[in-house]
């Protein structure tokens, strides 16, 4: 979401109103670390919401709604940038490299999934093809990098985005306690996380809940730098997409898909600046206290935009959406899910 300096003023209440929201979601995730500040920031959010309905009602250009869309968004954006600080560049480079094989074969359980699960559901392709993409890369972004690409129309974003949306605020809540049923390590847990949850937000937040409670940040870290290695992949997967759909309609007159397509906007720019601070923090010689500062930082605006992310959870708007788009986006989550699980103990990672 963009926003101009002018507009930024119209933000604030919003901004103010998950800040608000999140301090007291902060200072419990301390005290109760096995929950973890960004649960409890969407539990507030979403409580907030079923109480005063009309916060979630807010139309795009009230102040509320900007601000609240503004945080979800952008805050969230700026705190990954932010956890750069506490990150090696190196383990970058050898964690994005490690989760791979892992990616390749979670993005191809995805794609299969869909297709077939799809077609029997009777979905529409544009639909499934957003679940698809959704699932394997990185929830709500690939899908609004994906829409205009293949022309999908209005009401199948609305679905493909809302059958995501509940399993990013499922995922949340249940990896980490699935991951400690399954006796999981912190670098297990982190790449189980990065690879099979859907959003960006929502793999943070399950990552920094689990490191809360393990009293260390490597889950976290390993879960965000995978994630992020992940998110990448929006780029060749888009351009394939407009490729193919050009190419299935060069004999129409309504245009070509590669005219659609721009690599300057689906191009996930916070990632480069990411790296960037974590070259700062491998490279320039910070204290270690400095840069866990930044670090801080940058967790407590991850619950502010997990509580932004409450704040916009529509539960009756979502399941009356359809069964059918969210039973697709079950079957290939929880695919994925497996497919992970299953190369890492390959790869004796677990």
């Amino acid at each position: 979401m963009s926003i101009s300096i002018s507009n930024f003023t119209k933000a604030i209440p919003g901004i103010l109103l998950c800040l608000i929201i999140a301090l007291p979601a902060w200072f419990l995730g301390k005290a109760y670390p096995i929950i973890g500040g960004p649960v409890f920031g969407i539990l507030f959010g979403m409580l907030l919401t079923l109480l005063l309905p009309n916060i979630a009602e807010k139309k795009a250009y009230h102040p509320l709604g900007i601000g609240i869309k503004y945080t979800s968004k952008k805050i969230l954006q700026y705190a990954i940038i932010l956890l750069g600080f506490e990150m090696n560049l190196f383990n970058i480079i050898k964690v994005g490299g490690q989760s791979l094989l892992v990616m390749i074969f979670t993005l191809s359980a995805a794609f299969i999934t869909a297709y077939f699960v799809g077609n029997k559901l009777g979905i529409k392709a544009n639909t499934t093809v957003l679940i698809g993409v959704g699932t394997s890369i990185c929830g709500g972004s690939a899908i609004a990098a994906t829409a205009p690409v293949i022309e999908a129309e209005d009401d199948e974003v609305a679905h493909a985005i809302s059958t995501i949306f509940l399993f990013n605020i499922i995922a949340v809540f249940i990896f980490p306690f699935l991951g400690r049923l399954l006796g999981m390590s912190d670098l297990g847990f982190g790449m189980w996380a990065g690879t099979a949850i859907n959003d960006t937000s929502s793999v943070v937040a399950a990552a920094a809940s689990w490191s809360s409670a393990a009293g260390n940040n490597t889950a976290l870290t390993f879960a965000t730098i995978v994630k992020l290695t992940r998110t990448l992949m929006i780029v060749p997967i888009t351009l394939v997409l407009a490729i193919y759909t050009s190419k299935k309609k060069k004999r129409s007159q309504s245009g070509d898909a590669l005219d659609h397509f721009s690599f300057v906007k689906i191009f996930p720019w916070f990632i480069i600046g990411f790296i960037g601070t974590a070259v700062i923090g491998t490279f320039l010689g910070f204290s270690p206290e400095r840069l866990k500062s930044l670090g801080q930082v940058g967790k407590f605006m991850i619950v502010m935009a997990m509580t932004a992310i409450g704040l916009n959870t529509h539960l009756k708007k979502l399941i009356s959406n359809g069964f059918k788009p969210i039973l697709l986006g079950l079957c290939c989550w929880f695919v994925v899910a497996i497919v992970s699980l299953i190369v890492q103990v390959s790869m004796n990672f677990i």
